[in-house]
């Protein structure tokens, strides 16, 4: 027996258990009295011991008829107190006979009215769509056995079983099974579609439209046609077979199945036709025999006809218009908050407001739907009732930039933002930071606690984003920017409209509960439309063209979400606006103009003491302020790629105060280190650290990045700044970074070697102009000059030659011959370094060799060493420590230019240009 679904909940207890008093036991057989059979016996034994007479043993015959007797009468006494109680027995059952069926005929009542077949909702038209918990999610197959509430205790007898058999099943109760389950109604066509109409509409009697949504296939009766069951919807009862094969796991199907062909899969419930009105339902391995409804076509299109205008005739359910003009919208006549219709239903226009609503609102809806041009009319309808002085707009777009296209012109837009400028669009939502706070003293400035109030004159801000999910995928640190922006906005007069194609996981809680005003076009996903309006009705809009534009929208006082048709908005609409505002006067930018690609030296107020380093972008101040490199800072490092502005910044600095550049040319830069400590200038530049160091062989390269960094590290008590730029901060460059706190990034290469820099991921721009990069996380524009003043390398002296013994350490080619002849024409004997201890003249005289040769002809060596002087080619600088026995490293000489160590005994050695190599002809062979 199938067991009904529960019935409205009860309020009273339930009724008590019925009891049978069990049958009398069987009854033992009545014991013989011996005693009273004995005692007759004795007596007559006594007395003829005492008369002697024998007559007196006649009375011992007494003991076995009372024995008789006694035994006969005890039982006639048993049968006569059974019969007793199963007459009384019998009563007690005819009552609970009676009971049973008063209380069965309580269920059946309570089971029809809980859950009617198509014929009740026909004879009581007061159910009709009626709410009532039981018929949530059942189908009402017909009328049969069902199993009963009644509970019996009896025994296991005849009449017990009877009892129980009786109270276990209602007759002609409704039989049900889950909306969900499907069910296929099999048997000759015409009969099985009499009864699938009969169940069909049975549905559309107990669900209302928009609580059921019936999914018609092309094959059906054009009686469907006529229900008024084909608005949107959370249930959809489907009729055709492919769609039921594939529908929701909450839907319902409602099939016809010939007798020859199969049951379709997803069809848990089967009703086999026996006749007209008969028929066998199976559903989860059990069978119970019903009585269905049926209807015939006419009968079907009739009812249809009737409740298609029961629903039209009702109060709020009415069709949606098929479209809405924004020119046909009537606004509410208040001014006041920011109420205006969007939209409309079949009883006209639907009106929103964004303060008494809101304050803030979620919009969403799937690419498709009509989200953007919900948003374009929502913003056109303000702007077309309210002046700039009464509402400002801000728009983000980031789904193309093109959906705020046709708002553009609007003069209550203060700023179109979108996805194709994302630093213009971080720049200008930080701003809005600085606009809380403007707006917080403008109420303190008035005395008041909210912008209603009197005294205050702000213009209302609705910042409307288009594509959220996207917004913070792009800038997740604005996440907590929009949640202090929904709690703070309500007094301050600021809303936001926040599209986005889903929530769940995208809003945030704290944020969605202050957006009590929900909208939401077609989705995908039941769980988005449940977490916007809270049932699934925004996934039950159809795809088709048609269904574009409908939504659902929900106010913090709605008990449930109401469909509208959103109005559409043309390109004439927005410019008829625009000629009726033209006149007023334009909103107030929240933000500030972006910096300039290039900001002249000239308009940059000078100070020798504190020059300028750039011009730093404040949005959330809503500001931008000169940054100054000031007496207490060590000095600042600049960082960028090629054609970034590197040395444009140093320049700059040095256009506003005495400075020193450290020439960028190896032999200049060792030169000007090792004289750094000799000099007091105020602001030492150094351009190109990475570019100058790579210049260097390693053991040189250590050395002036050890002087660099000792310069940087005792800077503020010597009372020098530094500026240095690189390309890059790696390695021991990280050390001198790490001594100038104060960093300007510029534009990089690579989004690597911007985030190798320190720089935050947001911040990196590859179209930055040039001098655009960012200081202490500001983003900075770098003063511009023409000029770069440099300092020209100094070329060093060629040896002029000494009077006593040269000794020139070279290795052997062309060079060396060179020299050698230059040597020779200036007067110089040149000697063998084999015949230098016996040659003997009286002038200067020159040994020319390899570095070999010197380190075996020791003797010469210590005599040249200490009589004269010593030349080491820039080219022997691995040999130079081991000839010279000098541990210090000299000044550098690069290799390949001629160059040479000049090394005399007692004094320091320097560089020194070899005779014979012009410079001319050294930077051509360098």
């Amino acid at each position: 027996m199938f067991t009904p679904q529960p019935a409205a909940t009860r309020t009273a207890a339930p009724p008590a258990q019925l009891t049978l008093p069990p049958p009398d036991p069987p009854r033992r057989r009545p014991p013989v009295p011996w005693l009273a059979s004995l005692a007759p016996v004795l007596g007559a034994l006594v007395f003829w011991q005492v008369t002697g007479y024998a007559g007196v043993l006649w009375f011992a015959l007494l003991g076995p008829l009372i024995a008789v007797a006694g035994m006969l009468d005890a039982a006639r006494g048993a049968r006569r107190e059974a019969r007793e109680q199963q007459r009384m027995r019998a009563d007690v059952a005819a009552r609970l006979r009676e009971e049973i069926d008063r209380r069965h005929a309580a269920e059946r009542s309570e089971g029809m009215r809980a859950t009617p077949t198509l014929e009740g909702y026909l004879d009581d038209a007061g159910e009709l769509w009626r709410p009532h918990p039981s018929r949530s999610g059942v189908l009402v197959v017909g009328r049969g056995e069902v199993v009963s509430d009644v509970v019996v205790s009896a025994s296991d007898d005849a009449l017990s079983r009877e009892l129980l058999a009786r109270a276990g099943t209602v007759s002609d109760a409704p039989v049900t099974v889950p909306l969900s389950a499907g069910i296929a109604v099999r048997g000759p066509r015409v009969t099985a579609a009499a009864v699938a109409r009969a169940l069909v509409l049975q549905l559309c009697c107990a669900h209302p439209p928009g609580a059921l949504r019936i999914m018609t296939a092309d094959s059906e009766e054009a009686w469907i046609e006529a229900l008024p069951h084909h608005v949107a919807s959370a249930l959809s009862c489907h009729l055709g077979v492919d769609a039921a094969q594939t529908r929701g796991r909450e839907d319902a199907a409602v099939l016809v199945v010939e007798p020859h062909e199969a049951v379709p899969t997803r069809c848990a419930a089967v009703l086999t036709l026996d006749d007209v009105a008969r028929a066998r339902l199976e559903y989860a391995g059990r069978a119970v025999e019903v009585r269905v409804d049926v209807l015939s076509a006419g009968q079907a299109a009739r009812l249809a006809t009737a409740l298609g205008e029961r629903y039209r005739s009702a109060p709020g359910r009415r069709e949606l218009p098929p479209a809405v003009e924004a020119s046909e919208l009537a606004h509410p006549p208040t001014r006041d908050g920011l109420a205006v219709a969007i939209g409309a239903d079949g009883g006209g226009s639907v009106a929103v407001d964004l303060v008494s609503d809101g304050p803030h609102a979620v919009v969403t809806g799937m690419t498709g739907s009509g989200k953007s041009e919900l948003l374009v009319t929502w913003v056109a309808q303000l702007a077309a009732t309210r002046s700039t002085r009464d509402v400002t707009f801000l728009l983000a777009d980031f789904k193309g930039g093109t959906a705020f296209d046709a708002l553009a012109a609007l003069p209550h837009v203060a700023g179109v933002l979108t996805d194709l400028d994302p630093h213009a669009t971080q720049r200008a939502l930080e701003s809005l930071g600085a606009e809380i706070r403007h707006r917080e003293r403008a109420l303190a400035a008035a005395g008041a606690r909210d912008i209603a109030d009197v005294g205050v004159d702000l213009p209302r801000l609705v910042v409307v984003v288009d594509e959220f999910a996207a917004l913070l995928d792009a800038h997740r640190e604005l996440g907590a920017l929009f949640a202090d922006l929904a709690a703070r906005g309500r007094a301050l007069g600021i809303h936001l409209i926040l599209g986005t194609q889903r929530a769940a996981g995208v809003v945030r809680e704290s944020l969605l509960a202050n957006c009590p005003l929900r909208v939401s076009l077609r989705v995908v996903d039941a769980a988005d439309s449940r977490f916007v309006i809270g049932t699934h009705d925004a996934a039950e809009i159809a795809g088709d063209a048609p269904s574009r534009g409908i939504a659902f929208v929900r106010r913090a006082g709605d008990a449930e979400p109401h469909a509208v048709r959103v109005a559409r908005t043309t390109s004439a609409d927005v410019a008829a606006i625009c000629d009726r505002r033209r006149a007023e006067p334009a909103p107030r930018r929240p933000w500030q103009p972006p910096l300039p690609e290039r900001w002249p030296l000239s308009e940059v107020p000078v100070s020798a003491e504190r020059p300028v380093i750039g011009l730093v972008d404040e949005p959330d101040n809503q500001r931008q302020r000169a940054a100054r490199l000031e007496q207490s800072d060590a000095g600042v490092l600049v960082l960028g790629g090629p054609g970034s502005g590197k040395t444009t910044a140093l320049a700059a600095l040095a256009a506003q105060t005495p400075a020193r550049w450290l020439p960028a040319e190896p032999e200049g830069l060792w030169d000007a280190l090792c004289e750094l400590d000799g000099v007091d200038d105020d602001l030492v530049l150094l351009d190109d650290l990475d570019a100058a160091l790579a210049g260097f062989p390693p053991d040189y390269a250590a050395a002036a990045l050890a002087m660099i960094e000792r310069f940087c590290r005792s800077a503020r008590s010597a009372g020098r700044r530094f500026a240095i730029s690189s390309g890059r901060v790696m390695g021991p460059l990280a050390r001198i970074a790490d001594l100038l706190p104060r960093r300007v990034l510029l534009r990089m290469s690579s989004k690597i070697d911007h985030l190798g820099a320190g720089g935050a991921p947001e911040l990196f721009d590859m179209h930055a102009p040039p001098g655009r990069g960012t200081l202490d996380g500001r983003v900075v524009q770098i003063p511009w000059v023409d000029a770069s003043p440099r300092t020209n390398a100094v070329e060093p002296p060629v040896y002029a030659g000494a009077a006593g013994p040269v000794g020139v350490v070279i290795r052997e080619g062309t060079l060396a011959r060179r020299v050698t002849a230059a040597l020779a024409t200036r007067g110089c004997d040149i000697v063998q370094i084999a015949d230098a201890d016996r040659a003997v003249t009286p002038g200067a005289r020159a040994i020319v060799a390899d570095p070999e040769l010197w380190q075996r002809s020791w003797p010469v060596l210590q005599s040249v060493r200490a009589r004269g002087d010593l030349l080491v080619d820039a080219d022997c600088a691995a040999e130079y420590r081991l000839l010279t026995g000098d541990r210090a490293l000299p000044p550098f000489c690069a290799p390949g230019r001629g160059r040479a160590w000049l090394v005399r005994e007692g004094a320091a050695p320097v560089r020194v240009q070899l005779p014979g190599i012009e410079p001319a002809r050294a930077r051509r062979i360098a």
